[in-house]
C-alpha cells in the first residue's frame, strides 16, 4: 500500500523519491495554497521578489524547469507559518540518514559546524545528556583505545575524534559500539577547528610516541610543534574548555601551552591540567604487588613531574598507612620513574624473539587507561561532584616552579584547589631536589620554545 504524501518512509527502507510536481505548491484540505518545504541541510531562502519554488520529493533538491502560476501575497501571520514550515525538520528520513552516515563523512562544508553540533542533530535517539569531547590525535596508539574508553563513558554524549590520518576508519568503527555517545570524525587540519568547535573536554594525546634509544628530548623536538598547533585551535574555538594535555613531554608541553592561550588571551591556569595519572597507576600496581593487595585498595600520591626523576612517589603517604624498607623503597622509587622505559625496553627485546608479538614504542594501553580514568574524574567534576581529587601536572605554588604536579581538587572549572604536599621523610626532600632541579630546565624549554 502507498503511504500517503508528505508521510516519514518506514525505518527499514529508504525514502522513495517522489515525481516533481506540475508546480512548487500544494492545495491543503482546507483550500490554502503553501509551498514545499525542503528536506536539504539549512532552509533555503528563496528571494521575495521571485519566489521559486524547489523539488522537495528528491535528495537533490533540483530546480523545477518552469515558474509557478502566480500567487497573491499571504498576510504576515500565514508568511510567520511559512517560514516555521520551511525549517529542516531533524526527524525527516534525510536527515536521519545523514545523521547515521556522518562519521563516514568527516568533511564538513564551511558554516555547517554550528548546525552540527546542535543538540537536535548530534545527539542519538534515546541518548542522554552529558559532555562534549574532543580527543585530538585519536588514531595513534593512545588515542585509540582512549577513544573506545570515552565511548563508553556515559558522561560523554557528543565524541569528536580528530587526527591527520586514519579517522574515518577509526570514527567508524568506534561509532558501532552501542553506547550512547554520538562519534564524529575530523580529518587533516582543515577541520581541526570544526572538530574543537562548542567541546567541553579536550584530551590531547597526539604526538610521535616513545621509540627505542628515543630520550624525553627528542620527543620535544617534533611534539613541542604539534602542541602548539593543537592548542592554537583551542584557544579559538573552544576556549573555556578544560584541557587534558598527554603528549610527551609534559613537563615541558604544559608550559608551551599556557604560553599559547597567554598569547591569546585565553589562558586559565585552573584548565590545563597534565596529565601524570599513569605514574599514580604503576605506583598503586606495584606497591599493591609487594604489598598483596589488591591495587583498586592502594593509593600512592605521586607529585613533581612526568619523567624519570621528576616522578616523586610519596610513599611515606601511602593508603592504607604501610611502612617499607629501604630496599623496598629503593625498588619501588626507581620502577615507579622508569615505568615506561621499563615497556621500551621490554618491546625491544621481544623484536629479537621471533615467537613473541614485537611491540613498538612506549606505553599505550596503559596510558589510554589513565588518561581515561583521568578524564572521567573531570567529567564527573565538571558534573558537580564534591570530593574529586587527582594527582596532575599544574600551573603551582606549592614550590618556588611555576609547574609542579601534585594533588588537586577538581572541580566544575578545572584544578579548583592545589593541596599542599604533606610531610615528607628524608629521602622524599632529596628527591624533591633533584625533581625540581631536573623540572626547571624542562619547564624553561617549553616557554622558550613558544617565545623564540
Amino acid at each position: 500500500m502507498m503511504s500517503r504524501p508528505g508521510a516519514p518512509s518506514p525505518p527499514h527502507r529508504l525514502p522513495i523519491p517522489r515525481r516533481p510536481a506540475a508546480t512548487g505548491h500544494r492545495i491543503t484540505h482546507g483550500g490554502t495554497i503553501q509551498k514545499r518545504g525542503s528536506f536539504s541541510n539549512f532552509p533555503i531562502k528563496t528571494p521575495p521578489a521571485s519566489r521559486q519554488s524547489t523539488n522537495t520529493g528528491s535528495s537533490s533538491n533540483q530546480q523545477l524547469n518552469h515558474a509557478p502560476l502566480p500567487l497573491p501575497s499571504p498576510p504576515a501571520s500565514a508568511e510567520l507559518g511559512l517560514e516555521a514550515a520551511m525549517q529542516p525538520d531533524a526527524n525527516a528520513p534525510s536527515h536521519r540518514l545523514a545523521r547515521v552516515a556522518a562519521h563516514l563523512r568527516p568533511q564538513m562544508e564551511e558554516g555547517a559546524v554550528a548546525f552540527a553540533l546542535r543538540p537536535a542533530v548530534c545527539r542519538a535517539k534515546g541518548g542522554a545528556p552529558g559532555f562534549k569531547v574532543a580527543i585530538l590525535g585519536a588514531a595513534g596508539g593512545i588515542g585509540q583505545p582512549l577513544s573506545l574508553l570515552m565511548k563508553m563513558n556515559p558522561l560523554v554524549s557528543v565524541l569528536h575524534l580528530y587526527d591527520v590520518v586514519n579517522t574515518p576508519g577509526v570514527t567508524a568503527d568506534i561509532s558501532h559500539m552501542d553506547t550512547s555517545a554520538v562519534v564524529r570524525g575530523f580529518l587533516g587540519a582543515q577541520q581541526l577547528d570544526a572538530a574543537l568547535t562548542g567541546m567541553d573536554l579536550v584530551i590531547i594525546p597526539a604526538g610521535v610516541p616513545r621509540k627505542p634509544g628515543m630520550t624525553r628530548d627528542d620527543l620535544f623536538n617534533i611534539n613541542a610543534g604539534i602542541v602548539r598547533t593543537l592548542c592554537e585551535g583551542v584557544s579559538r574555538c573552544c576556549p573555556n574548555a578544560i584541557v587534558n594535555l598527554i603528549s610527551n613531554p609534559v613537563n615541558s608541553t604544559v608550559p608551551i601551552a599556557a604560553e599559547v592561550f597567554k598569547k591569546a588571551g585565553t589562558y586559565d591556569p585552573k584548565r590545563l591540567l597534565g596529565v601524570t595519572t599513569l605514574d599514580v597507576a604503576r605506583a598503586n600496581t606495584f606497591v599493591a604487588e609487594v604489598l598483596g593487595v589488591d591495587p583498586r585498595d592502594v593509593s600512592v600520591p605521586v607529585v613533581g613531574g612526568h619523567a624519570g626523576v621528576t616522578i616523586l612517589p610519596l610513599l611515606s603517604q601511602v593508603t592504607p598507612p604501610s611502612s617499607f624498607t629501604q630496599d623496598e623503597i629503593k625498588y619501588l622509587t626507581d620502577r615507579i620513574q622508569n615505568g615506561g622505559t621499563e615497556v621500551v625496553e621490554v618491546q625491544c627485546y621481544l623484536t629479537l624473539l621471533p615467537e613473541a608479538k614485537a611491540g613498538s614504542g612506549s606505553a599505550t594501553l596503559s596510558m589510554a587507561f589513565a588518561a581515561a580514568k583521568f578524564g572521567d574524574a573531570c567529567l564527573r567534576a565538571m558534573r558537580g561532584d564534591a570530593g574529586i581529587v587527582e594527582c596532575s601536572y599544574v600551573a603551582s605554588e606549592v614550590t618556588e616552579l611555576p609547574f609542579f604536579a601534585s594533588k588537586v581538587r577538581l572541580g566544575r572549572g578545572g584544578a579548583e584547589e592545589i593541596l599542599p604536599l604533606g610531610p615528607l621523610n628524608d629521602s622524599e626532600r632529596a628527591g624533591l631536589e633533584a625533581a625540581k632541579k631536573e623540572l626547571s630546565e624542562s619547564i624553561q624549554k617549553g616557554i622558550a620554545f613558544v617565545n623564540k
